[in-house]
């Protein structure tokens, strides 16, 4: 029978990727020991929800290495830390010398990777804990568990960014059945939702008319217990939203004329509006601001544009380039009814691939000072972040004076479009607002740390 905590001897469970070992003392166990051991001295926002994220170069590689951390949605901030910490000593003593693993705690879960594992979906490897004892009435019993994991699959999904993770009961008049589904945050509604669809139907043939099971992965995993709730409530955040969605006079600090809509990388953020997800385009490629830090070699000659080949470009970015036809094909040779906006370093227009793919192409202005050093650090700097708050850069453009950025398009345009619109502000109650903030926090998090792209600054 499970008790409110399993049997002792079922954690932690580790698997080993048996393919690829690195060298003991090596760079590549420098950056992964450093990494791990960052869990115990972070003092990261998304730690207080239950998850924890970090990557860093190999130094004399090519190689970049991923770690994830993530927690039961019951469990404080200071709970969690503890159980990552012990899984991230265990980790290294059990997989010694692996270049992929992932280890299971009945609380917690540690996996890094080469290969970049934030915001991806993984349902395998799994671990599967199930409690031997048999249901009395499979039929009742399994039909209630059906619903119940279902409405917590849908409750879990529709979490926020900082956590996706659900609890409830049912009874099937003989037993009361607690059961808690959850996801990593990183992963989109929709993926988190086919995550566990795909692990809840493993029920079906491992464990079915079982009293109890885990199955847990990578990205998402669910338990149920019968007569035993084994959850407790969530741990309140660091900043816990007021009761009423109606945010107070002094709640939000009013916008000081203009809106500076300047980062120097341009943001998304993804909130829940109503029923559905509203994306905020964060518009700084609008009206840029001058950034102090460069990549690499960039000093910052503003003025000659013309300096910078194709080969500067082309050897260190990692996007693919277009070709000046296509760009003017899917802009309708950058036509007025494209255009989408414009800032001192020019335009930016609205276009269609030929796959029916939507992009925002930025043209830059052969008169910006900014032009020479924008270009070279969004191409290069861009094409090596990814991160879901982040506005993807799919491609670049340079042919004769024609340097062309191409991004991903987000349609429902910039921040301040809803800030200083008298009806459109109202959709931003303070739940919302309050989101957007935590979704900029975490993508300069992202920036500032994460990326471990020291020699860019952002300000």
């Amino acid at each position: 029978m499970f008790a409110s905590t399993m049997n002792a001897h079922l954690f932690p469970h580790e698997i080993c990727a048996t393919a690829g070992n690195f060298t003991a003392n090596g760079t590549y166990q420098t950056t992964l020991t450093a990494l791990l051991s960052s869990i115990s001295t972070t003092n990261s926002l998304s730690l207080t929800y239950g998850f924890f994220n970090a990557s860093a170069a190999v130094s004399g590689t090519s190689q970049t290495l991923y770690v994830v951390g993530s927690c039961r949605g019951d469990l404080t901030a200071e709970s969690c830390r503890t159980c990552l910490e012990a899984a991230t000593s265990d980790i290294r003593r059990l997989c010694p010398l692996r270049k992929a693993a992932v280890l299971y705690c009945e609380n917690c879960t540690v996996r890094y990777s080469s290969t970049s594992i934030f915001g991806t979906v993984a349902t395998d490897p799994d671990y599967q804990v199930v409690n031997v004892n048999n249901v009395t009435s499979p039929d009742t019993y399994n039909s209630a568990l059906k619903t119940l994991l279902d409405e917590l699959r849908g409750e879990a999904a529709g979490g926020s960014f900082l956590r996706k993770y659900a609890t409830g009961d049912a009874s099937t008049g003989f037993d009361s059945i607690y059961a808690m589904t959850q996801c990593t945050p990183d992963l989109t509604k929709q993926e988190c939702s086919d995550c566990l669809v795909t692990v809840i139907g493993r029920l079906t043939w491992c464990c079915a008319g079982k009293m109890g099971v885990l199955i847990v992965a990578p990205s998402c995993q669910f338990r149920y217990e019968t007569n035993n709730r084994f959850f407790g409530p969530i741990s309140e955040p660091l900043l816990p939203l007021p009761a009423s969605s109606s945010p107070k006079t002094d709640a939000l600090p009013p916008p000081r004329g203009k809106s500076n809509k300047s980062t120097g990388i341009i943001l998304v953020v993804a909130i829940g509006v109503g029923e559905g997800l509203v994306f905020f385009f964060f518009a700084c490629c609008f009206c840029p601001k001058k950034a102090t830090g460069t990549y690499a070699d960039v000093q910052g000659d503003r003025n000659g544009i013309n300096e910078i080949t194709k080969e500067d470009v082309v050897t260190d970015a990692e996007s693919p380039q277009y070709d000046l036809a296509t760009i003017r094909a899917t802009t309708a040779n950058f036509s007025h009814q494209n255009k989408l906006g414009e800032g001192g370093f020019g335009e930016v227009f609205k276009g269609k691939l030929p796959n029916g793919q939507l992009i925002a192409v930025k043209r830059l202005s052969q008169s910006s000072e900014q032009g020479t050093v924008e270009f070279k650090n969004e191409v290069i700097l861009l094409a090596k972040l990814q991160h879901r708050n982040l506005v993807q850069l799919l491609g670049f453009s340079l042919e004769g004076e024609q340097k062309l950025l191409v991004y991903e398009f987000v349609p429902n345009k910039s921040l301040d479009y809803f800030l200083f619109d008298p009806q459109k502000s109202r959709q931003l109650n303070w739940s919302t607002r309050y989101q957007i903030a935590c979704g900029v926090a975490r993508g300069v998090l992202y920036l500032h740390r994460d990326s471990r792209l020291e020699s860019f600054t952002v300000i």
